[in-house]
């Protein structure tokens, strides 16, 4: 169910709450939400919501003080409507609900804004969640994660030492993962995490929820104007002025242990634009570990044995989501003890030569017209799509292996950052640029490199994603690549390569080359003429 209010700070939304329905508006609501409300109508699972308007966004740059003031008395009569579909209290010690703070353009636009998770949670709270859950390990890992990301996102923090705490936790611990590490050393990591807080931020945590939520939702309005999001704007021709929708949303718990987890979707492959399931996911882990580009997400494959019914839904999923949307989706997902929970569905970010693809093969299954189809090519340079592979008689070294994210192949001088790779492309020289993780920080870097190769993140991190969009070639989660930013090199086990040295990265076979590799290219020539008759 979709409820709107009209306040004095513009509109208000709300999913899944009790009140009169409305339809739902990418404009005033942001594109998140519009979708999380047609889901709802849809009786699919999402979690209770509240959304602050698009509107909003603009009153917040231009008067941060005075929204500021109003800002509160908003946010908490609108959680008492969220409390109520809940049965949980916020700030309680004995039944407290968590929330998370999301942003949302009226476009899409993946990992350009930011995300607070597990906002509700203090001192006081645990103990009223341990109660509730019985689970000291989930508690103690989404406190921990809490302290770290509004540090980040609030108060703009260096995240390496909170990563560096979390090494050494885990070499005491003689553990390889952050999953792994059991609650007692978790609760030792969040304490640690709170003097780190201190340290780094010059303030105590917060231990007042509402000061939580407020600073957070302060916070991802003011991510609309990061460097990232700005550059991603201009990238797509995308106007300032329509701002960011924020959604506070009831926490589903993916870290609540191996039952539960959090993935991302894709209806159809979003790089080759094959009909099947693309999907990545990892057990006992929160959204953010996925899309983040810090971690690996390689569970998909034991998820249909050890969670068969959740499979089984996701598959269902596919065929409810394009019949409602009409075109493939990219969703994010979140399971809690069994339990399958949706939190966003957006048209998936695809390689041109998937667009070409898919828009065939939807107007040959009856599911879209020929114009329809057309309006949904317009702007992609057709004559130009293809797909380069690795030639049959190519002899070149192989550096390593890796997971392809997209498809091609791309040759091109070693670049350690964004701003070498935009120095290359200035200076007319293609540039493929490495990376421990896959980031959106990197977007500059991405749209002028040729290639993209991260030692860590999965297919569908939010950087991959924009990397694919943009007809990249793009490798993740090259386990045996390490950079050393000092001395501008980067070694693949033995073998060592420095800035400005060539490879090649194959995205048919995930290899990295070394040097340039001759390449066949292949063109969609049969679609193509397909969409030569649509326009006949």
């Amino acid at each position: 169910m979709t409820t709107t209010m009209t306040t004095r700070m513009q509109n208000v939304f709300s999913i899944g709450l009790q009140g009169g329905s409305a339809e739902p508006v990418a404009e005033t609501m942001g594109f998140k939400a519009c979708n999380l409300a047609r889901m709802v109508r849809i009786g699919l699972p999402v979690p209770q919501a509240f959304v602050l308007g698009t509107a909003m966004c603009a009153e917040h740059r231009a008067h941060p003080q005075k929204f500021r003031e109003r800002l509160r008395g908003l946010l908490e009569s609108q959680m008492e409507r969220l409390e109520a579909a809940c049965g949980l209290e916020f700030g309680a010690e004995r039944k407290p609900l968590l929330v998370s703070v999301r942003s949302g353009a009226p476009v899409s636009m993946p990992g350009m804004m930011d995300t607070v998770l597990d906002i509700g949670l203090t001192d006081s709270t645990l103990r009223g969640l341990l109660r509730l859950t019985g689970n000291p390990r989930m508690v103690w890992d989404s406190y921990r994660r809490l302290i770290q990301q509004f540090a980040e996102v609030v108060y703009g923090a260096d995240p390496a030492p909170f990563r560096a705490a979390l090494d050494v936790a885990m070499d005491r611990a003689r553990v390889a993962r952050p999953q792994e590490l059991d609650f007692q050393s978790l609760g030792a990591l969040a304490r640690d995490y709170l003097i780190l807080f201190e340290s780094l931020t010059r303030t105590a945590f917060p231990q007042d929820p509402v000061d939580q939520i407020e600073a957070a939702v302060s916070a991802v309005f003011d991510s609309w104007m990061s460097p990232r999001a700005v550059e991603y704007r201009r990238i797509h021709d995308i106007a300032e002025d329509m701002g960011t929708a924020v959604t506070v949303q009831r926490m589903v718990f993916g870290n609540a242990g191996g039952t539960s987890g959090s993935g991302v979707g894709f209806t159809r492959d979003p790089a080759s634009g094959e009909n099947r399931m693309y999907l990545d996911f990892r057990f006992n882990s929160q959204g953010e570990d996925v899309v983040s580009g810090r971690h690996g997400a390689n569970d998909a494959p034991r998820l249909a044995v050890a969670l068969p019914a959740v499979s089984a839904q996701l598959q269902a999923l596919h065929g409810t989501l394009e019949t409602e949307f009409r075109d493939a989706q990219e969703y994010e997902f979140t399971v809690q003890d069994g339990s399958l929970w949706l939190l966003q569905t957006r048209n998936a970010k695809r390689t041109p030569w998937a667009a070409l693809r898919i828009a065939v093969e939807q107007v040959r299954a009856g599911e879209l017209e020929p114009a329809q189809a057309l309006r949904r090519l317009d702007g992609i340079e057709l004559a130009r799509i293809e797909q380069r592979r690795i030639a049959l008689d190519a002899d070149c070294e192989v550096l390593a292996t890796a997971l392809p994210a997209s498809i091609g192949v791309a040759t091109g001088i070693i670049a350690l950052d964004a701003a070498g790779a935009q120095a290359h492309a200035a200076a007319g020289r293609q540039a493929i640029l490495l990376r421990e993780d896959t980031s959106t920080a990197d977007i500059a870097g991405i749209a002028a490199a040729r290639g993209t190769l991260t030692a860590r993140g999965g297919r569908t991190a939010h950087a991959a994603v924009v990397a694919r969009q943009l007809g990249k070639v793009c490798l993740v989660g090259c386990t045996s690549m390490r950079i050393d930013s000092v001395a501008r090199r980067v070694s693949f086990g033995e073998r060592q390569l420095r800035e400005g040295d060539v490879i090649t990265l194959d995205c048919e076979n995930g290899r990295v080359l070394a040097g340039e590799a001759r390449v066949a290219v292949e063109r969609p020539t049969e679609w193509l003429e397909e969409v030569a008759r649509w326009r006949a």
